[in-house]
């Protein structure tokens, strides 16, 4: 029977009693209902599940007992980062969630010019702070034991101009330069794959890109959405270069 995986954002070692945090305590106990002396797996992202057993569950919280460690090797050998046009409610909930499970090693969400989300202060912290769970849950789900890293969403310009000079950019464009069949080979810096917001990318945006040097991949002569088209990308680049 497959142990339940659970995430929390402590230091984890054999030996070790430890608190859950409130949200971890209160899905295994509320929601998969978990009692004391059952089984569980704990994670926080160091590339290791440490095996728990619960003690107890009660007003002042979960608390667990660390009891084994194993080192979980399951990264893509291709370093994948996602730039992504910012998009609406559950769309980007989905594309945080299905890029984990396709093993992307970081996503920086950008706020480009077609973007029709706005946000700034408090509703930034609290949107960027529900997107880490969407991915610290994906990760519990499919078995990754490091949580891919989520960058501070900013502009277009800014998030392309401090990427790693040496990782191969493209952007999807049915009339692109490259086809999947034409990529040979990739650096260890990897790829970094563009996908615009609802409104897709402006030519403002894609001057920004170009400049950034950013070059166009054809992936059929159909327009996807922007929920499909980083998936779709994700997916074919980890079956030619990655681990699927």
């Amino acid at each position: 029977m497959r142990l339940t995986r659970v995430f929390v954002d402590l230091p984890l070692a054999p030996g070790a009693r430890v608190v859950l945090p409130e949200s971890a305590g209160a899905h295994l106990v509320r929601v998969l209902r978990l009692r004391e002396g059952e089984a569980c797996v704990l994670f926080n992202g160091d590339g290791h599940d440490y095996d728990a057993t619960l003690l107890s569950a009660g007003k002042r919280g979960v608390e667990a007992q660390v009891n084994d460690v194993r080192a979980i090797d399951n990264e893509s050998p291709l370093r994948l980062v996602l730039l992504q046009g910012i998009a609406r409610g559950e769309k980007m909930d989905l594309i945080l969630q299905k890029a984990t499970e396709l093993g992307v090693a970081a996503i920086a969400p950008v706020f480009a010019d077609r973007t029709e989300v706005r946000l700034d202060g408090d509703r930034l912290e609290k949107r960027v702070a529900h997107w880490r769970s969407v991915v610290a849950s994906a990760c519990e789900q499919s078995g990754r034991a490091r949580i891919p890293e989520l960058l501070a969403p900013r502009g277009l310009s800014e998030a392309a101009g401090a990427l790693d000079a040496d990782a191969l950019k493209l952007t999807l464009d049915p009339l692109g330069e490259h086809r999947f069949d034409t990529l040979s080979s990739v650096s260890a810096a990897g790829i970094v794959i563009g996908i615009g917001p609802e409104g897709g990318w402006s030519e403002k945006d894609r001057v920004i890109l170009r400049n950034a040097g950013f070059t166009g991949l054809r992936l059929g002569p159909r327009v996807l959405r922007t929920e499909t088209a980083g998936l779709a990308a994700i997916a074919a680049l980890q079956a030619k270069f990655g681990d699927l």
